[in-house]
């Protein structure tokens, strides 16, 4: 089978599809033809070698996926060959193939396509989770999502408004502000510009925003806190910008914020009834259209180098698929 390989951290351009042995499936485990899979913010960190924890080489990137079940192993019983599934595992997307446990997969609502399925699962349950178990944003409250024209942050725009709240999308240029407000948002912020805090608080009417929603980091987190508004929550979602932010413990203080993190890669393990009730949300949103996720662009198997570029980049819109079946 083809598959993405990388084989060292040099750099994306050299990572290459190889011909390796097609796996089989263990008593244990689904073999699952993939036909599309998602690329993210954190894959191209993990392919250059940048991300907190590093995959041993050489490994096959690619953490969301959707495809049919091709073979099952004896002890499963969840799935049949032919089911359309949706999958999240750590890597070995960006392949023909991929054996996984059941447990990382489900079953495709009707009505949705590869591309969808492949890119809508850890930005759209990363954004419930946030704004419903964490910030538990409430209807007629505003949300500021920073970065909102990324995968991530278009998802938050999305989920935002669908449980009522009033979204303020900030981003870096004036075509992912529209980008942002075509999917939802109530207006533009521009957090490049001098004084964009005294635009926040006139867009607030001097209130500040009840929920941030924060994928960036760096210095911008620091200045989006200091304009929250009392009893005000703060969801760390990542770091794009590459710095980690020191916050002064006196401002949560003064201003009666909170400051909460949002990891999904542990709520499975820590909270899998609240995680397990999401993805059930999410799903009736999906099967009855309430919920229609972004995709960004989709590339095919052989251009899956530009699909790493546009992320790595920051220019994407959206988040990125590679077509492989």
């Amino acid at each position: 089978m083809k598959a993405v390989v990388v084989e060292d951290y040099d750099h994306i351009k050299n990572i290459a599809i190889k011909d390796i042995p097609q796996s089989e499936p263990s008593p244990e485990t689904v073999r699952v033809r993939v036909q599309a899979a998602a690329v993210g913010f954190v894959d191209g960190l993990k392919v250059q070698g940048l991300y907190q924890t590093k995959d041993p080489l050489p490994f096959i990137p690619g953490s969301e996926f959707a495809g049919v079940v091709d073979a099952v192993g004896t002890n499963v019983e969840e799935f049949i060959p032919g089911t359309p599934v949706i999958g999240m595992v750590q890597n070995g997307g960006l392949a023909e193939y991929i054996c996984v446990p059941p447990a990382s997969l489900f079953v495709t609502p009707k009505g949705i396509e590869p591309e969808i399925g492949a890119s809508f699962f850890a930005n759209y349950l990363t954004a419930l989770y946030a704004l419903s178990a964490r910030g538990k944003l409430q209807s007629g409250e505003t949300l500021l999502v920073l970065g909102a024209a990324g995968g991530v942050g278009i998802a938050a725009v999305q989920i935002g408004k669908l449980l009522g709240a009033r979204v303020i999308a900030a981003a870096s240029t004036e075509k992912k502000r529209e980008f942002a407000m075509k999917f939802g948002a109530d207006v533009g912020l521009d957090y490049t510009r001098e004084g964009w805090r005294d635009e926040l608080k006139g867009l607030t009417d001097g209130h500040g925003a009840d929920v941030i929603y924060d994928p960036v980091g760096g210095d911008l987190s620091l200045q989006a806190f200091r304009s929250i508004a009392w009893n005000g929550r703060h969801l760390v979602v990542g770091f794009a910008s590459g710095t980690i932010p020191e916050l002064k413990f006196n401002l949560p203080l003064l201003k009666g914020g909170a400051l909460l993190g949002v990891d999904l890669a542990q709520i499975g393990r820590r909270e899998p009834e609240t995680r397990n009730r999401l993805i059930d949300q999410l799903f009736t949103w999906l099967s009855n259209k309430t919920l229609v996720p972004v995709v960004g662009q989709v590339f095919p198997f052989e251009k899956f180098h530009e699909a790493f570029a546009a992320m790595t980049t920051r220019s994407a819109l959206g988040k990125m698929v590679v077509r492989v079946g």
